[in-house]
């Protein structure tokens, strides 16, 4: 029997069979992908644009073949000829299926757009950034004692400024002469000071006295979101935030399936590092357009991100990473030009800063992190979580510091969940379950009203309910935990089990149903088992990576937790807590530092002394591998029940009796609680 090719799209991880010849949007549509479209598939309106990929892809152990959607047809070549297509997109309705394949929806293709949450936090800096304005006054050129335009600015600025060694680029040199004439041989000139030593470095000039702002970027490179902050390096100021997704989640959506596709597909690394250099521009143009500013005005970025991520943004194949040792090209900052990156939408000059890393898998976010929150200064023992698709996590005070990464996987993100999507108008953010009714209350982004409140259906009429985020997924399962629907391995109980009809059957499981609008035209959302495991398979590793921590520290608890990311700010304690994600701790030590690394790339954006900082601290901090510590299995393991196996929380248990139910598949047929009952 032929099988139907298999049709995964990202970053959403929702997957089926289809015959060939179906379209790529019908695919979308009887699966939920979020895939826009409004002429009724006839090629007019482009809102269906989707981006397939191609090449071998272990993570969803498929070989995608050249000619796995048809041909270009006459409908796209005149869509494309008239209105022009990005390279290597198609077009939804138009492209048909041939055999297996990834296709990417990107951003400007979903419904529901995603919404970045890594706003910036407010935070008093220090202001001394690389680069400045200084206005001279520069003599005018004369026969009797030749010299260049650009010597004679040199010495105006060492006359009236005291600064000397000054290099200019050539996109600068090109714009030198006109720009001093223009300005009547007076002119505004922004400089970069290296922090190593005295140098600058012309990055452009202004004629006459120009007191606009010139900015800078602090970019936040993860490995689902990129998130960047606009700030005027006078102030520090941020202008405007924006994030976009990172189009390299086509590619595979943990670190290490983009590294097999590196591995495994020729020029597969160059192809990442395009995709994500193309996003970046398009986020420079985003954040400008926001804020009312020409992108020529960035004259410097300063980019936090995981290991494989800086490998691939600087055009280095991170095949390395991939394997023990797990080595880095370079572990050391690094500045480099805009221009060097291939970097268009900015200042042709612009200067990069890239902040170091401290080991294989803990990279320039962490260090950014610790710029941030600074745990060696700590009095108490802290345990700093930035989860992620790959978390970082820190443990430490004024007497030692200790950093590790752990593979949590999409799931935090809302990623490969049966219900799922990332976070946008619509998704299911917050959820309560009550105890008794095992009736759910719930939230979707978009509004404050919860879906048992008065104009409920009103407020969401707009974005409808279309499944259920990150947030929200951790959210399900704590809840789901509590009312006694979830057992402390984690398996659901069904109907007769938990008394109620939302735990409804699925093969040889069951789901717990949140929200039924298909009578309404609208989606299913339920939490399958499929999701639990993913949800404890991700808190397993995020807990495990936290446990060696303290094993290397010889203690056996922490004194407060802080939870960074977008995640630190949408997730409550208690939920946390009662998952299983982080050690106990009392909830009021549990703390949110919003985007941790977003903050750190602002500080060694706007405080040049902060780079020599970072590069000093991330030499005494103390790398734990996870991936060779013969413990991590055993604590994995123990953290898959919920919440721990072995560990007591006794924090926890104060504020939150959890039920005490058994549903292993072996009981089910007891009809009650869930727990056999002897025969006598």
């Amino acid at each position: 029997m032929t099988t139907d090719p298999l049709v995964i799209f990202t970053p959403s991880g929702k997957r089926g069979r289809f015959p060939v010849g179906t379209p790529v949007l019908t695919a979308a549509r009887q699966l939920g992908v979020d895939l826009d479209s409004v002429c009724g598939g006839r090629g007019i309106c482009s809102k269906c644009q989707i981006t397939p990929s191609y090449g071998e892809f272990p993570k969803h152990g498929v070989h995608v073949a050249d000619d796995a959607l048809s041909e270009w047809n006459a409908v796209e070549e005149r869509y494309d000829r008239v209105r022009g297509l990005t390279k290597g997109r198609r077009l939804g309705c138009q492209a048909t299926v041939q055999s297996d394949i990834v296709i990417d929806v990107p951003a400007e293709s979903q419904v529901h757009r995603q919404v970045v949450r890594k706003a910036a936090t407010q935070r008093d800096i220090v202001m001394d950034p690389a680069t400045k304005l200084y206005y001279v006054e520069v003599q005018e050129p004369d026969m009797h004692e030749p010299s260049g335009d650009l010597e004679r600015l040199c010495k105006a600025l060492k006359d009236q400024w005291q600064i000397e060694g000054v290099a200019a680029p050539l996109s600068v040199m090109r714009k030198l002469q006109p720009v001093l004439r223009k300005g009547g041989w007076k002119a505004t000139v922004a400089l970069h000071k290296d922090h190593h030593s005295k140098d600058h470095t012309l990055v452009d000039i202004y004629p006459g006295f120009d007191e606009t702002p010139v900015y800078g970027l602090a970019i936040d490179l993860g490995s689902t979101t990129v998130a960047a902050h606009l700030c005027d390096l006078r102030t520090g100021l941020v202008a405007a935030s924006a994030g976009i997704m990172n189009p390299q989640i086509r590619f595979g959506e943990d670190l290490m399936s983009r590294v097999s596709y590196a591995m495994m597909n020729k020029g597969g690394d160059q192809e990442m590092t395009r995709a994500v250099r193309e996003a970046i521009d398009q986020l420079t143009k985003d954040i400008a357009l926001e804020a009312d500013i020409d992108p020529a005005r960035i004259l410097e970025a300063v980019f936090v991100c995981n290991p494989v991520m800086h490998h691939l943004l600087i055009g280095l194949d991170p095949v390395e990473l991939g394997q023990a040792p797990f080595a880095l090209a370079t572990s050391d900052a690094m500045s480099l030009t805009s221009t060097e990156l291939g970097l268009g939408a900015m200042n042709a000059a612009a200067q990069i800063y890239i902040l170091p890393c401290i080991a294989g898998h803990v990279g320039a976010d962490c260090a950014a992190v610790a710029l941030s929150e600074e745990p060696g200064k700590s009095e108490d023992l802290v345990l700093i979580v930035d989860v992620g698709t790959n978390a970082e996590l820190l443990l430490g005070n004024k007497t030692r510091v200790l950093a590790c990464s752990s593979p949590t996987g999409p799931a935090f993100e809302g990623a490969q969940i049966s219900s799922g999507q990332r976070a946008a108008p619509g998704a299911i953010e917050r959820i309560e379950i009550d105890p008794v009714t095992k009736e759910p209350r719930f939230r979707v982004i978009g509004s404050d009203l919860w879906s048992d409140d008065e104009g409920f259906a009103e407020a969401t009429k707009g974005t409808g309910i279309s499944g259920i985020c990150g947030s929200g997924i951790i959210e399900a399962v704590a809840e789901m935990r509590m009312a006694g629907i979830l057992d402390a391995s984690g398996l659901i109980g069904s109907a007769e089990m938990t008394g109620t009809p939302r735990c409804e059957a699925r093969g040889r499981t069951h789901e717990y149903v949140i929200y039924d609008g298909i009578a309404n035209g609208g989606p299913r959302i339920t939490v399958t088992q499929g999701d639990i495991r993913a949800i404890q398979l991700a808190k397993s590793a995020l807990y495990a990576g936290a446990r060696l921590l303290m094993d290397e520290m010889n203690v056996e608890t922490v004194d407060r937790v802080v939870l960074a990311g977008a995640f630190g700010a949408h997730i409550s304690a208690k939920h946390a807590m009662v998952l299983g994600m982080i050690p106990d701790v009392p909830l009021e030590k549990v703390q949110s530092a919003g985007n941790a690394a977003g903050t750190g790339a602002r500080i060694a954006l706007s405080n040049i002394g902060a780079r020599s900082d970072i590069e000093q601290i991330v030499h005494q901090i103390t790398k734990v591998e996870t991936a060779i510590e013969p413990k991590f299995q055993e604590h994995f393991v123990n953290a898959n029940a919920i919440p721990h196996a072995t560990d007591t929380f006794p924090n926890l248990s104060g504020i939150v009796t959890l039920p005490v139910v058994d549903y292993n598949q072996k009981n089910q047929g007891d009809g009650g609680g869930g727990r056999r009952r002897r025969r006598g």
